[in-house]
C-alpha cells in the first residue's frame, strides 16, 4: 500500500499528525508529556534491574503504560485512521485496476551513465526551502541539518576544490535537488525510509528503509570529485548533470 503512495501525499500525513502532536501537547493535554516521560523513566530504571524480579515488572509496566498513553494522542489515532482509509482507497483500486507485472522492455533515449553500484557496508535552518546562490558563488562544504523544506545546490555555478567537494543533508521530510556539471566525478550515499531517487538516469521509484551508495566510474583516479551524503526520513532525491 505504501509503495503506491507518494511521497508528497506521505509527508502531508506526517505533517498533519506532527502539528496535532504539537496542538495537543501545548492546548489540550499537556500533561500527555509529562506522563510519557514519568513511563519512560521506569522503563529505564527497569530495564537497569533487568536481572531483579521488581526490574522486570518495572520495565513491562512503564512499556505498557507508555504504549496506552501514546496511542491515546490524538497524532496517532490520526494517523491509524488515515492508514485505514489509505488501505480501503487502495483495496478498492486493486479491485478496479488489478496490477499485472511484466518486463519492462521500454528502450531508453539516452545513454545512461556507466555508474559501479556498491553494496552498502548553509546554514542549519530546522524550516524552508534552501538553495545555492543563483549568480556565481564561492563553493564552501555543505553540511546541512533540517527538520522540513526542499534543498536545491548547484554545483555549476562554483567552482569546485581540487581535492573532494563534501555535501552532506540530513532532514526529515523534504526534497534534495543537486545538479553537477559533467567534468566532475562523484560518490554519492543516500539512505531514505520512504522517498524515491533518480541518480543520474538510474531510478528507484520507491525506497522503504533502504540505502544507496554509487560512485561513477573515475572517481578513485580524477578530479574535481565531490562526495555526496544524504539521509532522509521522508523525501525524494534527484543528482543530474547539467
Amino acid at each position: 500500500m505504501f509503495r503506491r503512495l507518494s511521497t508528497d501525499t506521505l509527508n502531508l500525513i506526517l505533517l498533519i499528525g506532527a502539528v496535532l502532536l504539537v496542538l495537543e501537547i501545548v492546548f489540550f493535554n499537556g500533561g500527555i508529556l509529562l506522563v510519557s516521560i514519568s513511563f519512560a523513566f521506569l522503563m529505564y530504571v527497569g530495564w537497569r534491574n533487568l536481572d531483579k524480579t521488581w526490574g522486570l515488572l518495572s520495565f513491562w509496566s512503564g512499556a505498557i503504560a507508555l504504549f496506552i498513553a501514546i496511542m491515546n494522542t490524538m497524532a496517532v489515532k490520526f494517523l491509524i485512521f488515515a492508514a485505514i482509509v489509505l488501505f480501503i482507497m487502495d483495496y478498492q483500486r486493486n479491485r478496479k485496476h488489478p496490477e499485472f507485472l511484466e518486463p519492462n522492455l521500454e528502450k531508453q533515449t539516452a545513454q545512461k551513465e556507466k555508474l559501479i553500484k556498491i553494496t552498502p557496508l548553509f546554514n542549519h535552518r530546522f524550516f524552508g526551502p534552501e538553495r545555492t546562490a543563483e549568480p556565481v558563488y564561492e563553493w564552501h562544504d555543505v553540511n546541512i541539518y533540517s527538520v522540513y523544506g526542499n534543498k536545491k545546490i548547484d554545483l555549476t555555478r562554483t567552482v569546485l576544490p581540487n581535492d573532494t567537494a563534501i555535501i552532506a543533508i540530513r532532514q526529515l521530510i523534504g526534497d534534495i535537488e543537486i545538479h553537477v556539471p559533467y567534468e566532475v566525478e562523484v560518490s554519492i550515499h543516500h539512505s531514505s525510509v520512504f522517498g524515491r531517487a533518480h541518480i543520474f538516469g538510474d531510478h528507484h521509484g520507491r525506497l522503504m528503509n533502504q540505502a544507496l551508495y554509487y560512485q561513477t566510474e573515475n572517481y578513485q583516479t580524477s578530479g574535481p570529485r565531490v562526495k555526496i551524503i544524504t539521509s532522509l526520513f521522508s523525501g525524494d532525491i534527484e543528482v543530474k548533470r547539467t
